[in-house]
This record gives structure tokens, sequence and C-alpha cells, in this order.
């Protein structure tokens, strides 16, 4: 019981840290050496020396090399045109369905996510876009908005994915197995959202417009798919053939995207730098973050808080669907107040050794999680897609939650789902690995 006192006093003591304004980063190295210091009796030398291994340990890890790598990728199709001409080839391909183009939403941010990593950059490309033509076209404004917010989360499901990559690396989970265990969650996800916008609008069709039938045709609508086509075989083809491992496919990934900006002459010392300096402030922060969540995870290890309060939970005798339950609603309360990364990087020393006692797969346990992350992308105060929506919609930040919440119920169905089915999540990785 003493372990659980101690497991809530570092909670609060971060919490407190973290209510002053302080950093994240920050607070985790603060939260980590008093932790030491204060319950582990480690003097400051001995603090310092295992300090500086970790960061030495971080900073030649290869698969960090990933991030940075990804983030440019997606930085320089942001500042492109792929957007644009990802709309009109998509304009022809949802028409026929109920609720037509807002359907753009979806396949766009499915689509886009694949080429990205981030919900952020996903939310903002594909909403640069749809988020007036809708607008012009006499499309719901809620509809509109609530589908490109939830959509948008899928940049954090779908591979490549920046959370991913800090899992994979923080759990010692297979990057790779974990890529290709997100494919068939993001798409049920995504299979929801359109679902969900076809009900609505067979029930209501005053939301979706009827399109008249004149524009592009599907042959001519291919050709502008092509190059997120091409930059998804690319990338996920090299790392699902064996031939790169996820960071070596990145690098290919940025390669590719350089080669076909290029060849379009979209390329320009102006965009190369402001693609260079958006993927600095990005990847220093996930990068940070990281590191210094490692920090603590090493001293939560040296007082045996994991092990010790894993034991305790075990001891408790919760069934498995009531942990994950309660996991949730736990992940619910952080992502009103933090951004997925920082949710990651700070739970995990503590949560993943419980739900590994459990008997949970660890690789099952990487999407449940980032489903969990994604539901704080679009939940207030702290909602980042909410945030990149308000900027382009001008819309309150009240208004956009209340249009993403029936896609926030959409995605904690997905999220009960893969509970009771966890082979959404194991097939495909069972079925390449084998």
């Amino acid at each position: 019981m003493d372990m659980v006192w101690i497991a809530a006093g570092v909670a609060a003591l971060l919490l407190t840290v973290l209510a002053m304004g302080t950093w994240v980063f920050a607070a985790l190295v603060v939260v980590a050496m008093s932790s030491l210091w204060w319950l582990g009796d480690f003097d400051l030398d001995r603090i310092g020396l295992i300090f500086s291994r970790i960061l030495y340990r971080a900073g030649n890890s290869w698969e960090l090399s990933a991030i940075p790598l990804f983030i440019l990728m997606g930085e320089l199709i942001f500042r492109s045109n792929v957007s644009e001409r990802l709309f009109k080839g998509l304009t022809p391909l949802t028409r026929p369905f109920p609720g037509g183009i807002l359907h753009t939403n979806v396949f766009g941010c499915a689509l886009f996510a694949a080429v990205s990593g981030s919900s952020a950059a996903t939310t903002a490309t594909i909403g640069k876009i749809t988020t007036r033509e809708l607008a012009g076209r006499g499309y719901d404004r809620n509809l509109s908005i609530g589908s490109l917010a939830g959509a948008g989360s899928l940049g954090l499901l779908i591979p490549p994915s920046i959370v991913m990559i800090v899992y994979g690396v923080q759990a010692e989970v297979s990057i790779s197995k974990l890529f290709m265990a997100g494919v068939l969650p993001g798409l049920l996800i995504a299979a929801l959202y359109s679902g969900f916008i076809i009900l609505r609008s067979m029930t209501q069709p005053r939301l979706a417009p009827r399109q008249s039938t004149g524009g592009i045709g599907l042959w001519q609508a291919l050709p502008l798919l092509a190059p997120v086509a091409v930059l998804i075989t690319i990338v996920m083809g090299s790392i699902y053939s064996g031939i790169a491992t996820p960071s070596e496919a990145a690098a290919v990934g940025v390669a590719a995207t350089l080669g076909l900006l290029a060849l379009e002459r979209q390329l320009s010392v102006a965009l190369l730098i402001d693609a260079l300096k958006g993927t600095l402030i990005s990847a220093t922060m996930v990068c940070s973050l990281l590191v210094t969540a490692m920090l603590l995870s090493t001293a939560m290890g040296y007082l045996h808080l994991p092990k010790e309060l894993a034991a305790w939970i075990a001891a408790q005798q919760f069934t498995p669907l009531v942990l994950l339950l309660a996991l949730a609603v736990f992940y619910i309360v952080l992502g009103l107040f933090l951004d997925g990364i920082s949710i990651t990087v700070m739970s995990l020393p503590i949560t993943l050794p419980i739900v590994v006692l459990a008997g949970f797969d660890p690789l099952w346990f990487g999407v449940f999680l980032v489903i969990m992350v994604e539901l704080g992308q679009i939940t207030p105060p702290v909602g980042f897609n909410l945030f990149v929506l308000q900027g382009m919609t001008g819309e309150s930040i009240g208004r956009i939650a209340w249009a993403a919440f029936p896609f926030f119920l959409l995605m904690c169905l997905a999220a009960a789902m893969i509970s009771l089915w966890p082979s959404i999540v194991l097939w495909l990785p069972q079925q390449l690995a084998g």
C-alpha cells in the first residue's frame, strides 16, 4: 500500500509542477530528480551519472532518427499543392455516396495520414482545402468541422505515426509491427466516420446537398491521387517488404518527397527553409519529451515503483475489462490537459508494466493507447485539432468541440471493439510476420 501512496505523491508532484506553467520536459526532469533524491536517498553526483548515461544512450538511438525525418516529410507536403490535388481527385470518388464530398474529409485524412505521421499536420493540410470548399457548396457546418476534427486524428494511428515510434522506443516493441497493427484499426475508425456521415445524410438530406454530376471523371481523378499513392507505396512498401527499417524508410520518404516536388517544379529554397524550420521546432519538442521521459522511467525503475504498483493492482484482482476501462478514463482525463506525446511518455513507465502483468499484448496496448491519445486531440481545453480548426474557421473552441463530439463517441466505440476483438489489431502483424 505504501507504493500506492508513493505513486500518488509522484503523480501529484508532476501535476503541481505542470500547473505552475512549467514546460513538460522540465517538469519530467524535476520530478525524476526529486524522486531519486527524496525517495531513493540518491546524492546529486549519482543522479547526474545516471542521467548522463541515459542522455548518451538516447542521443545514439537510431530509432529516434525516424521522428524528425517523418516530420520533415509532412512539412514538405504541407507546403506543396498535394492536398489541393488530393481533394480534387477524391471528389468524383465520393460524390455518389450519401454525404457526397463530406467524405473527402475522412478519405483525405486517411490517405494523408499515411505520409505524415502527425494529427495536426493532417488536419491542417486537408482542412485548408475542404473547409472552404464544403462551406461554399452548402454543406452543414457542424458536420463538416466535426468530421475533419475526428478524421484528422487518424494521423496518429495510420502509419507512419510519430506517437507509435515514441511508444515503440519506450516499450521496446517493434516499430514495424506497430505500424502494421495500426492499419486495420485506422481503417475501422475511418469506416465508422463515413458510416455516420452516410446515416446523418440519409436521415437529414439538407445537411449534405446533392451535387451535380459535373466536374472531372474517375480516370481524370486518378492522376491527381498519384503523388500521395506513390509516397505511401515507397515508404510503407520499403518497411513491409523488409528492405528498410522505419528510420531508413523515413529517409527514403524524404528523398522521394524532395524528388517529387522537384519534378513538379514546386521545390524552392524558401519552401525548404520553411519546412526545415517547422521540422526543427516539432522534432526538438518531441525528442526532448522522449528523452526526459526516459529519465523519469529510469527513476521509477530505481525506486521499484512500476513493479510494486503492478503487483498491488494484480492483488486487487481487477478483471481485464475493468482495468482497461479504468485506464481509458485515466487517459481521457489526461487528454483534457496534455498533448499526445506528453501523455505517452509520462504514463508509460507506470501503465505498461500493469497491462503486461494483466496479460495484454504490448503491441495491442500500443494501438489502444494511440486511440486514447487521439481522443485527446478533439477534447478541450488542450485538443490540438480543435486549435488548428479554430485558426482555419474562426469558430469558437466550444462549437468545434461540440461538432466533434459524435466522432469522439465513434472513436470510443472503436476502442471498445478492439478490446473485445483484439485480432483487429494483431491479425495483420501476425500475417505479415508469418
